[in-house]
């Protein structure tokens, strides 16, 4: 485990002030070199292996970032990434996903389309949407057809009949 920080206070459990400070960054870069290979020293195939963990790395982060730039408001946070360790020592993005909220508004339909609307624009904002996307973005249809109908339903007349109270017959 790396620590970013060149040093770290301790509290004391007892009082719950500053009991002593230790400094973890020579630490850190004895850690750091032991568990990261130049990628100069790596055999050709791990190369190979690393330039591909890194372009998806790149990817990975990219449509995530395009997910959460699209879901302001709606977002439930950043970015969660799984990762895999590369033949480096470092970690690499392989998965990710965004979090946001999918509920309807309760008893505001119009808001409730607004909603959709930008969660399938969430959904579909990376350049190559995954199937999970597609997935989102035809659940916000559905939440947009279901809250037209409220509006409508709300909007048309009790009877919906003839208004003028008058009855037509068809013939055939």
């Amino acid at each position: 485990m790396l620590i970013s920080s060149a040093s770290v206070v301790q509290m004391s459990p007892q009082t719950g002030f500053p009991s002593a400070r230790v400094d973890l960054s020579e630490a850190n870069r004895e850690i750091s070199q032991k568990n990261s290979q130049s990628p100069d020293d790596l055999p050709e195939e791990n190369k190979q292996q690393l330039q591909k963990l890194q372009q998806t790395d790149r990817e990975v982060r990219a449509h995530e970032q395009a997910h959460l730039s699209m879901a302001s408001g709606i977002a439930q946070g950043g970015p969660s990434f799984s990762f895999v360790t590369g033949p480096d020592g470092k970690r690499y993005a392989v998965g990710g996903d965004v979090q946001i909220d999918v509920s309807e508004v309760a008893d505001d339909p119009e808001a409730t389309i607004k909603k959709a609307e930008q969660i399938k624009k969430a959904a579909l904002a990376p350049a190559s949407p995954s199937a999970q996307d597609q997935r989102v973005a035809a659940s916000a249809t559905a939440m947009m057809s279901k809250a037209q109908a409220e509006i409508l339903k709300k909007n048309s007349p009790a009877d919906e009949g003839n208004q003028s109270g008058q009855s037509i017959d068809f013939k055939v």
